[in-house]
Protein backbone atom coordinates (compact mmCIF):
# COMPACT_ATOMS: atom_id res chain seq x y z
CA UNK A 1 0.00 0.00 0.00
CA UNK A 2 1.26 3.66 -0.52
CA UNK A 3 0.00 6.91 0.06
CA UNK A 4 0.59 9.32 -2.73
CA UNK A 5 1.52 13.56 -1.41
CA UNK A 6 -1.77 16.23 -2.75
CA UNK A 7 -0.65 15.83 -6.44
CA UNK A 8 -2.90 18.98 -6.66
CA UNK A 9 0.53 20.73 -6.04
CA UNK A 10 2.54 19.37 -8.95
CA UNK A 11 2.59 20.24 -12.75
CA UNK A 12 0.46 18.05 -14.63
CA UNK A 13 3.70 15.98 -16.10
CA UNK A 14 5.10 15.41 -12.56
CA UNK A 15 1.59 14.23 -11.52
CA UNK A 16 1.28 11.92 -14.86
CA UNK A 17 4.64 10.22 -14.10
CA UNK A 18 3.35 9.85 -10.11
CA UNK A 19 0.40 8.19 -10.91
CA UNK A 20 2.05 6.15 -14.22
CA UNK A 21 4.75 4.93 -11.50
CA UNK A 22 2.14 4.32 -9.03
CA UNK A 23 0.24 1.75 -11.30
CA UNK A 24 3.35 0.25 -12.41
CA UNK A 25 4.48 -0.53 -8.95
CA UNK A 26 0.88 -2.37 -8.29
CA UNK A 27 1.33 -1.15 -4.88
CA UNK A 28 -2.52 -0.54 -3.40
CA UNK A 29 -3.50 3.44 -3.12
CA UNK A 30 -3.96 4.09 0.26
CA UNK A 31 -6.78 7.13 1.20
CA UNK A 32 -7.21 7.35 5.20
CA UNK A 33 -5.59 4.79 7.59
CA UNK A 34 -5.63 3.94 11.06
CA UNK A 35 -2.13 2.91 11.30
CA UNK A 36 0.87 3.98 9.54
CA UNK A 37 1.82 2.79 5.58
CA UNK A 38 3.99 3.65 3.05
CA UNK A 39 4.14 7.12 1.63
CA UNK A 40 5.70 8.10 -1.91
CA UNK A 41 7.87 11.69 -1.11
CA UNK A 42 9.00 14.32 -4.43
CA UNK A 43 12.56 15.63 -3.32
CA UNK A 44 13.27 18.48 -4.91
CA UNK A 45 17.17 18.36 -6.43
CA UNK A 46 19.59 20.96 -7.54
CA UNK A 47 21.52 21.88 -10.55
CA UNK A 48 23.12 17.90 -10.67
CA UNK A 49 19.79 16.94 -11.07
CA UNK A 50 18.76 19.01 -13.43
CA UNK A 51 21.74 18.41 -15.83
CA UNK A 52 21.44 14.66 -15.50
CA UNK A 53 20.82 12.25 -18.84
CA UNK A 54 18.86 9.73 -19.54
CA UNK A 55 21.08 7.07 -19.40
CA UNK A 56 22.18 8.23 -15.98
CA UNK A 57 18.31 7.87 -14.92
CA UNK A 58 18.05 4.58 -15.96
CA UNK A 59 21.71 3.61 -15.12
CA UNK A 60 20.48 4.61 -11.10
CA UNK A 61 17.46 3.42 -10.97
CA UNK A 62 15.64 6.85 -11.56
CA UNK A 63 16.95 7.91 -7.87
CA UNK A 64 14.48 6.13 -6.29
CA UNK A 65 15.17 4.98 -2.91
CA UNK A 66 13.81 3.42 0.37
CA UNK A 67 13.45 6.33 4.16
CA UNK A 68 11.77 4.83 7.26
CA UNK A 69 7.95 4.69 5.84
CA UNK A 70 9.38 6.31 3.14
CA UNK A 71 9.78 5.83 -1.07
CA UNK A 72 11.89 9.16 -2.36
CA UNK A 73 11.40 9.92 -5.82
CA UNK A 74 13.74 13.10 -7.13
CA UNK A 75 11.48 15.54 -8.96
CA UNK A 76 13.80 15.38 -12.05
CA UNK A 77 13.20 11.48 -12.11
CA UNK A 78 9.35 12.60 -12.68
CA UNK A 79 10.05 15.21 -15.65
CA UNK A 80 12.57 12.09 -17.07
CA UNK A 81 9.75 9.85 -16.99
CA UNK A 82 7.03 11.39 -18.72
CA UNK A 83 9.54 12.34 -21.56
CA UNK A 84 9.89 8.83 -22.27
CA UNK A 85 6.56 7.53 -21.68
CA UNK A 86 5.06 10.37 -23.33
CA UNK A 87 7.88 10.27 -26.27
CA UNK A 88 7.35 14.14 -25.73
CA UNK A 89 10.20 14.60 -28.25
CA UNK A 90 8.76 12.61 -30.70
CA UNK A 91 5.20 15.05 -29.94
CA UNK A 92 7.36 18.25 -30.56
CA UNK A 93 9.49 17.31 -33.90
CA UNK A 94 8.69 18.18 -36.95
CA UNK A 95 10.94 14.92 -38.77
CA UNK A 96 9.17 12.70 -40.74
CA UNK A 97 10.14 9.42 -42.92
CA UNK A 98 8.88 9.48 -46.36
CA UNK A 99 5.56 7.71 -44.87
CA UNK A 100 5.29 10.87 -42.83
CA UNK A 101 6.14 8.89 -39.34
CA UNK A 102 8.79 10.26 -36.62
CA UNK A 103 12.42 9.32 -37.54
CA UNK A 104 12.80 6.16 -34.73
CA UNK A 105 16.16 8.15 -34.30
CA UNK A 106 14.15 10.79 -32.71
CA UNK A 107 12.90 8.95 -29.97
CA UNK A 108 15.31 9.80 -26.67
CA UNK A 109 15.59 5.49 -26.00
CA UNK A 110 17.11 4.80 -29.27
CA UNK A 111 19.43 8.31 -29.10
CA UNK A 112 20.79 5.97 -25.85
CA UNK A 113 20.63 2.96 -27.18
CA UNK A 114 18.21 1.77 -24.59
CA UNK A 115 15.71 0.78 -26.93
CA UNK A 116 15.37 -2.72 -25.92
CA UNK A 117 14.88 -2.44 -22.32
CA UNK A 118 11.70 -1.76 -20.66
CA UNK A 119 12.81 1.44 -18.55
CA UNK A 120 10.05 3.00 -17.46
CA UNK A 121 8.30 -0.38 -16.53
CA UNK A 122 12.00 -1.17 -14.40
CA UNK A 123 11.02 2.26 -12.71
CA UNK A 124 7.46 1.16 -11.43
CA UNK A 125 9.37 -1.97 -9.84
CA UNK A 126 12.19 0.44 -8.42
CA UNK A 127 8.98 1.22 -6.61
CA UNK A 128 7.88 -1.63 -5.50
CA UNK A 129 11.06 -2.66 -4.38
CA UNK A 130 12.09 0.32 -2.52
CA UNK A 131 8.08 0.00 -0.98
CA UNK A 132 9.38 -3.15 0.24
CA UNK A 133 12.03 -1.83 2.13
CA UNK A 134 10.64 0.74 3.44
CA UNK A 135 7.76 -1.09 4.93
CA UNK A 136 8.70 -2.46 8.00
CA UNK A 137 5.38 -3.42 10.02
CA UNK A 138 3.14 -1.39 8.10
CA UNK A 139 0.81 -3.07 5.64
CA UNK A 140 1.79 -3.68 2.60
CA UNK A 141 0.02 -5.07 -0.68
CA UNK A 142 -0.01 -4.83 -4.38
CA UNK A 143 -2.16 -5.45 -6.82
CA UNK A 144 -2.33 -9.15 -8.76
CA UNK A 145 -0.16 -8.37 -12.13
CA UNK A 146 -1.88 -10.30 -14.54
CA UNK A 147 -5.45 -12.30 -14.68
CA UNK A 148 -5.76 -15.90 -13.46
CA UNK A 149 -2.43 -15.35 -11.68
CA UNK A 150 -0.30 -15.13 -14.58
CA UNK A 151 2.79 -12.88 -13.86
CA UNK A 152 3.30 -11.68 -17.18
CA UNK A 153 1.04 -11.19 -20.69
CA UNK A 154 0.79 -11.33 -23.82
CA UNK A 155 -1.26 -10.05 -26.78
CA UNK A 156 -1.39 -11.87 -30.42
CA UNK A 157 -1.73 -9.60 -32.77
CA UNK A 158 -2.49 -9.76 -36.85
CA UNK A 159 -2.74 -6.41 -39.18
CA UNK A 160 -4.73 -7.41 -42.95
CA UNK A 161 -3.00 -5.48 -45.22
CA UNK A 162 -4.27 -7.90 -47.88
CA UNK A 163 -7.45 -9.30 -48.85
CA UNK A 164 -6.92 -9.76 -52.59
CA UNK A 165 -4.94 -9.53 -55.51
CA UNK A 166 -2.09 -11.36 -54.17
CA UNK A 167 -0.49 -11.79 -56.97
CA UNK A 168 0.68 -7.99 -57.27
CA UNK A 169 2.23 -8.36 -53.39
CA UNK A 170 4.15 -11.54 -54.22
CA UNK A 171 5.63 -9.43 -56.88
CA UNK A 172 6.58 -7.15 -55.08
CA UNK A 173 8.03 -9.19 -52.66
CA UNK A 174 10.06 -11.45 -55.51
CA UNK A 175 11.75 -7.90 -56.55
CA UNK A 176 12.68 -7.64 -52.46
CA UNK A 177 14.36 -10.76 -52.35
CA UNK A 178 15.84 -10.51 -55.82
CA UNK A 179 17.41 -6.85 -54.71
CA UNK A 180 19.21 -9.00 -51.74
CA UNK A 181 20.19 -11.94 -53.81
CA UNK A 182 18.06 -14.10 -52.04
CA UNK A 183 17.42 -16.68 -55.32
CA UNK A 184 16.99 -19.61 -53.13
CA UNK A 185 14.10 -17.97 -51.55
CA UNK A 186 13.02 -16.64 -54.98
CA UNK A 187 12.92 -19.82 -56.35
CA UNK A 188 11.00 -21.31 -53.20
CA UNK A 189 8.79 -18.27 -53.67
CA UNK A 190 8.10 -18.97 -57.15
CA UNK A 191 7.09 -22.66 -56.79
CA UNK A 192 4.47 -21.63 -53.98
CA UNK A 193 2.97 -19.18 -56.39
CA UNK A 194 2.39 -21.50 -58.76
CA UNK A 195 0.54 -23.93 -56.63
CA UNK A 196 -1.12 -21.64 -55.30
CA UNK A 197 -2.89 -20.03 -58.77
CA UNK A 198 -6.72 -20.64 -58.40
CA UNK A 199 -6.74 -21.04 -54.95
CA UNK A 200 -7.24 -18.16 -52.26
CA UNK A 201 -3.59 -18.30 -50.42
CA UNK A 202 -4.53 -15.25 -48.31
CA UNK A 203 -7.63 -17.52 -47.03
CA UNK A 204 -5.61 -19.90 -46.42
CA UNK A 205 -2.71 -18.48 -44.25
CA UNK A 206 -5.52 -16.37 -42.02
CA UNK A 207 -7.03 -19.86 -41.32
CA UNK A 208 -3.54 -21.64 -40.26
CA UNK A 209 -2.82 -19.08 -37.91
CA UNK A 210 -6.12 -19.23 -36.09
CA UNK A 211 -5.40 -23.13 -36.34
CA UNK A 212 -2.10 -23.01 -34.85
CA UNK A 213 -3.43 -20.65 -31.98
CA UNK A 214 -6.46 -22.39 -31.69
CA UNK A 215 -4.50 -25.82 -31.21
CA UNK A 216 -2.43 -23.61 -27.68
CA UNK A 217 -5.84 -22.53 -26.54
CA UNK A 218 -5.22 -18.97 -27.92
CA UNK A 219 -6.92 -16.26 -29.24
CA UNK A 220 -5.68 -13.18 -31.11
CA UNK A 221 -6.61 -9.47 -32.33
CA UNK A 222 -7.32 -8.39 -36.11
CA UNK A 223 -6.47 -5.13 -37.59
CA UNK A 224 -8.95 -4.59 -40.44
CA UNK A 225 -8.34 -1.84 -42.92
CA UNK A 226 -12.16 -0.31 -43.35
CA UNK A 227 -11.90 2.28 -45.82
CA UNK A 228 -12.84 2.10 -49.96
CA UNK A 229 -9.80 1.28 -52.15
CA UNK A 230 -8.74 3.24 -55.15
CA UNK A 231 -5.91 2.81 -57.61
CA UNK A 232 -4.14 5.61 -55.82
CA UNK A 233 -4.84 4.24 -52.27
CA UNK A 234 -3.26 0.46 -53.66
CA UNK A 235 -0.55 2.18 -55.57
CA UNK A 236 0.61 4.03 -52.17
CA UNK A 237 0.36 0.32 -50.03
CA UNK A 238 -2.47 1.88 -48.11
CA UNK A 239 -6.40 0.26 -48.73
CA UNK A 240 -6.22 -2.72 -50.98
CA UNK A 241 -9.36 -4.28 -50.97
CA UNK A 242 -12.96 -3.48 -49.77
CA UNK A 243 -14.17 -4.46 -46.22
CA UNK A 244 -17.59 -5.48 -47.58
CA UNK A 245 -16.26 -7.95 -50.49
CA UNK A 246 -17.17 -11.54 -50.19
CA UNK A 247 -13.19 -12.42 -49.17
CA UNK A 248 -13.03 -10.77 -46.76
CA UNK A 249 -16.00 -11.32 -45.13
CA UNK A 250 -14.67 -14.62 -44.97
CA UNK A 251 -11.72 -13.81 -43.37
CA UNK A 252 -13.60 -11.51 -40.25
CA UNK A 253 -16.10 -14.73 -40.29
CA UNK A 254 -13.12 -16.85 -39.41
CA UNK A 255 -11.72 -14.47 -36.60
CA UNK A 256 -15.22 -13.84 -35.13
CA UNK A 257 -15.55 -17.93 -35.10
CA UNK A 258 -12.94 -17.77 -32.72
CA UNK A 259 -13.81 -15.34 -30.53
CA UNK A 260 -10.86 -13.23 -31.61
CA UNK A 261 -10.99 -9.68 -31.41
CA UNK A 262 -11.33 -7.37 -34.53
CA UNK A 263 -9.96 -3.55 -34.37
CA UNK A 264 -9.70 -0.77 -36.95
CA UNK A 265 -6.37 -0.61 -39.09
CA UNK A 266 -6.32 3.33 -40.05
CA UNK A 267 -5.85 4.06 -43.42
CA UNK A 268 -3.16 6.51 -44.32
CA UNK A 269 -6.50 9.34 -44.34
CA UNK A 270 -6.95 8.44 -40.96
CA UNK A 271 -3.49 10.66 -40.22
CA UNK A 272 -4.99 13.53 -38.16
CA UNK A 273 -8.57 13.29 -38.69
CA UNK A 274 -11.60 12.34 -36.27
CA UNK A 275 -13.89 12.12 -38.96
CA UNK A 276 -12.15 10.11 -40.95
CA UNK A 277 -11.59 7.71 -37.90
CA UNK A 278 -14.82 8.27 -36.85
CA UNK A 279 -16.23 6.97 -40.99
CA UNK A 280 -14.38 3.63 -41.11
CA UNK A 281 -14.73 2.95 -36.96
CA UNK A 282 -18.36 3.25 -38.04
CA UNK A 283 -18.34 0.85 -40.67
CA UNK A 284 -16.08 -1.70 -39.68
CA UNK A 285 -18.67 -2.00 -36.33
CA UNK A 286 -21.57 -1.92 -38.62
CA UNK A 287 -19.86 -5.35 -40.53
CA UNK A 288 -18.83 -7.22 -37.13
CA UNK A 289 -22.13 -5.73 -35.67
CA UNK A 290 -20.19 -4.60 -32.39
CA UNK A 291 -18.34 -1.59 -31.25
CA UNK A 292 -14.48 -1.46 -32.38
CA UNK A 293 -12.61 -0.28 -29.16
CA UNK A 294 -8.92 -0.09 -30.41
CA UNK A 295 -7.21 0.76 -33.10
CA UNK A 296 -3.67 0.60 -35.18
CA UNK A 297 -2.72 2.66 -38.03
CA UNK A 298 -1.34 1.00 -41.37
CA UNK A 299 2.09 1.38 -41.52
CA UNK A 300 2.39 2.31 -38.02
CA UNK A 301 1.64 5.92 -39.25
CA UNK A 302 0.72 8.41 -36.82
CA UNK A 303 2.23 11.33 -35.39
CA UNK A 304 2.37 11.07 -31.67
CA UNK A 305 -0.14 13.34 -30.01
CA UNK A 306 -1.81 14.75 -33.16
CA UNK A 307 -3.19 11.34 -34.41
CA UNK A 308 -3.99 9.59 -30.84
CA UNK A 309 -6.08 12.88 -30.04
CA UNK A 310 -8.50 12.41 -32.99
CA UNK A 311 -8.51 8.22 -32.17
CA UNK A 312 -9.87 9.78 -28.83
CA UNK A 313 -12.39 12.33 -30.39
CA UNK A 314 -13.56 9.24 -32.93
CA UNK A 315 -14.27 7.28 -29.49
CA UNK A 316 -11.76 4.61 -29.26
CA UNK A 317 -10.78 3.04 -26.17
CA UNK A 318 -7.29 2.03 -27.25
CA UNK A 319 -3.87 2.32 -29.78
CA UNK A 320 -2.19 0.24 -30.78
CA UNK A 321 0.41 1.87 -32.75
CA UNK A 322 3.11 2.89 -30.53
CA UNK A 323 6.16 1.31 -31.79
CA UNK A 324 9.51 1.12 -34.06
CA UNK A 325 8.70 0.22 -37.90
CA UNK A 326 12.30 -0.67 -38.38
CA UNK A 327 13.21 -2.40 -35.15
CA UNK A 328 11.73 -3.91 -32.18
CA UNK A 329 11.77 -2.40 -28.59
CA UNK A 330 10.09 -0.75 -26.31
CA UNK A 331 9.45 3.06 -27.59
CA UNK A 332 8.08 3.75 -24.51
CA UNK A 333 9.93 2.22 -21.93
CA UNK A 334 6.47 0.35 -21.28
CA UNK A 335 5.82 -3.38 -21.59
CA UNK A 336 2.26 -2.15 -20.39
CA UNK A 337 -1.03 -0.50 -21.25
CA UNK A 338 -0.82 3.21 -19.82
CA UNK A 339 -2.51 6.12 -20.42
CA UNK A 340 -1.45 8.33 -23.49
CA UNK A 341 0.32 11.77 -22.41
CA UNK A 342 -0.62 14.94 -24.66
CA UNK A 343 2.51 17.12 -24.70
CA UNK A 344 0.49 19.77 -26.45
CA UNK A 345 -2.34 19.63 -23.97
CA UNK A 346 -0.35 18.99 -20.81
CA UNK A 347 -3.17 16.19 -19.77
CA UNK A 348 -3.38 12.46 -20.36
CA UNK A 349 -6.06 11.52 -23.31
CA UNK A 350 -8.71 9.47 -22.18
CA UNK A 351 -7.34 6.89 -24.69
CA UNK A 352 -4.93 4.13 -23.55
CA UNK A 353 -1.45 2.76 -25.49
CA UNK A 354 -0.42 -0.85 -25.53
CA UNK A 355 2.80 -0.40 -27.19
CA UNK A 356 3.97 -2.78 -30.48
CA UNK A 357 7.09 -4.77 -29.08
CA UNK A 358 7.88 -6.89 -31.52
CA UNK A 359 6.73 -7.29 -35.62
CA UNK A 360 8.24 -9.33 -38.17
CA UNK A 361 8.36 -6.93 -40.97
CA UNK A 362 10.70 -4.86 -38.75
CA UNK A 363 13.15 -7.07 -39.32
CA UNK A 364 12.74 -8.81 -42.68
CA UNK A 365 11.48 -5.36 -44.02
CA UNK A 366 13.71 -2.70 -42.93
CA UNK A 367 16.98 -4.99 -41.39
CA UNK A 368 17.16 -7.39 -44.45
CA UNK A 369 16.95 -10.79 -42.14
CA UNK A 370 15.61 -12.99 -43.94
CA UNK A 371 15.30 -16.28 -41.62
CA UNK A 372 12.44 -16.39 -39.60
CA UNK A 373 14.14 -18.82 -37.08
CA UNK A 374 15.92 -15.13 -36.14
CA UNK A 375 13.04 -13.54 -36.05
CA UNK A 376 11.86 -15.76 -33.79
CA UNK A 377 14.65 -15.52 -31.09
CA UNK A 378 14.54 -11.65 -31.50
CA UNK A 379 10.65 -12.14 -30.30
CA UNK A 380 11.50 -14.44 -27.61
CA UNK A 381 14.22 -12.16 -25.94
CA UNK A 382 12.00 -9.30 -25.96
CA UNK A 383 9.33 -11.60 -24.79
CA UNK A 384 12.31 -12.63 -22.09
CA UNK A 385 12.75 -8.81 -21.20
CA UNK A 386 8.67 -8.06 -20.75
CA UNK A 387 8.40 -11.17 -18.34
CA UNK A 388 11.41 -9.74 -15.99
CA UNK A 389 9.34 -6.78 -15.37
CA UNK A 390 5.74 -8.56 -14.88
CA UNK A 391 4.97 -6.81 -18.14
CA UNK A 392 3.05 -7.20 -21.53
CA UNK A 393 4.77 -8.39 -24.25
CA UNK A 394 2.75 -7.18 -27.88
CA UNK A 395 3.76 -8.98 -31.42
CA UNK A 396 2.50 -8.26 -34.98
CA UNK A 397 2.47 -11.37 -37.31
CA UNK A 398 1.26 -10.38 -40.45
CA UNK A 399 -0.93 -13.19 -42.45
CA UNK A 400 0.58 -12.33 -45.31
CA UNK A 401 3.15 -13.91 -44.52
CA UNK A 402 3.03 -16.72 -46.82
CA UNK A 403 4.77 -19.27 -48.88
CA UNK A 404 2.81 -17.79 -51.96
CA UNK A 405 3.15 -14.12 -50.35
CA UNK A 406 6.77 -14.77 -50.55
CA UNK A 407 7.86 -16.27 -47.09
CA UNK A 408 8.44 -19.63 -47.40
CA UNK A 409 9.70 -20.18 -44.05
CA UNK A 410 7.21 -18.35 -41.66
CA UNK A 411 4.39 -20.61 -40.86
CA UNK A 412 6.18 -22.86 -39.53
CA UNK A 413 8.34 -20.14 -37.46
CA UNK A 414 4.87 -18.51 -35.88
CA UNK A 415 4.34 -22.14 -34.39
CA UNK A 416 7.80 -21.95 -32.76
CA UNK A 417 7.48 -18.32 -31.95
CA UNK A 418 3.89 -19.83 -30.19
CA UNK A 419 5.79 -22.69 -28.34
CA UNK A 420 8.50 -20.24 -26.87
CA UNK A 421 5.84 -18.18 -25.79
CA UNK A 422 3.49 -20.46 -24.40
CA UNK A 423 6.61 -22.36 -22.47
CA UNK A 424 7.20 -19.06 -20.56
CA UNK A 425 3.68 -19.29 -19.16
CA UNK A 426 1.81 -15.80 -19.73
CA UNK A 427 -1.50 -14.46 -19.23
CA UNK A 428 -2.72 -14.97 -23.20
CA UNK A 429 -5.83 -12.90 -24.29
CA UNK A 430 -6.88 -9.86 -26.79
CA UNK A 431 -5.57 -6.67 -26.67
CA UNK A 432 -9.25 -5.25 -25.62
CA UNK A 433 -10.03 -7.79 -22.84
CA UNK A 434 -6.18 -6.68 -21.27
CA UNK A 435 -7.22 -2.97 -21.64
CA UNK A 436 -10.23 -3.17 -19.63
CA UNK A 437 -8.46 -5.45 -17.02
CA UNK A 438 -5.79 -2.76 -16.92
CA UNK A 439 -8.16 -0.45 -16.81
CA UNK A 440 -9.91 -2.05 -13.85
CA UNK A 441 -7.01 -2.37 -12.12
CA UNK A 442 -5.88 1.25 -12.40
CA UNK A 443 -8.79 1.87 -10.65
CA UNK A 444 -8.33 0.20 -7.54
CA UNK A 445 -8.53 1.79 -4.02
CA UNK A 446 -8.37 1.03 -0.44
CA UNK A 447 -10.05 3.94 1.01
CA UNK A 448 -9.52 2.89 4.41
CA UNK A 449 -7.04 0.69 6.24
CA UNK A 450 -8.26 -0.23 9.48
CA UNK A 451 -6.09 -0.43 12.88
CA UNK A 452 -5.30 -4.02 12.18
CA UNK A 453 -3.75 -3.29 8.97
CA UNK A 454 -7.02 -4.88 6.87
CA UNK A 455 -7.94 -3.24 3.91
CA UNK A 456 -10.81 -3.95 1.20
CA UNK A 457 -9.24 -3.19 -2.06
CA UNK A 458 -12.23 -1.94 -4.36
CA UNK A 459 -12.45 -0.88 -8.34
CA UNK A 460 -15.69 0.62 -9.29
CA UNK A 461 -17.70 -0.49 -5.83
CA UNK A 462 -16.13 -4.47 -7.05
CA UNK A 463 -13.55 -6.30 -5.09
CA UNK A 464 -10.25 -6.86 -6.92
CA UNK A 465 -7.79 -9.44 -7.30
CA UNK A 466 -4.70 -8.96 -5.37
CA UNK A 467 -0.82 -10.35 -5.15
CA UNK A 468 -0.54 -13.21 -2.48
CA UNK A 469 1.09 -11.51 0.37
Amino acid sequence: MIQLPDLTSFPAAERFAIELLTDLSRLVRVGAAEVPVVRLVVETGGRAEEARGLRAWVEGRWGIKAGEGEVRIPRGALRAITAVAGVTAEQETDARDRHGRVPPERNALVAEGLERMPVVSAAGQAVADAARRAAGRRPLRRLAPWPGGRRWAVALTHDLDVARWWPAFTALRLAELARRGEWGRVAGVVAAASRALGSGPIAGALEELIAAEAARGLRSSWFVLCGTPTLGTMAAGDLTYHPEAPSTRRLLDAVIRTRGEIGLHGSFETFRSAQAFGRQRERLGGLIDEDVAGVRQHFLRLRPGATQRAMAAAGFTYDASVGFPDRNGFRQGLADIAPLWDQEGQRPLGIDEVPVVWMDRALSKYRGEEDPDRWVADGLALADAARAVDGLWVGVWHPNLAPALGFPGAPAAYGRLLDGLCAREPCVATVGELVRWRRRRRAARAEHVGADGAARVLAGGEPVELESP
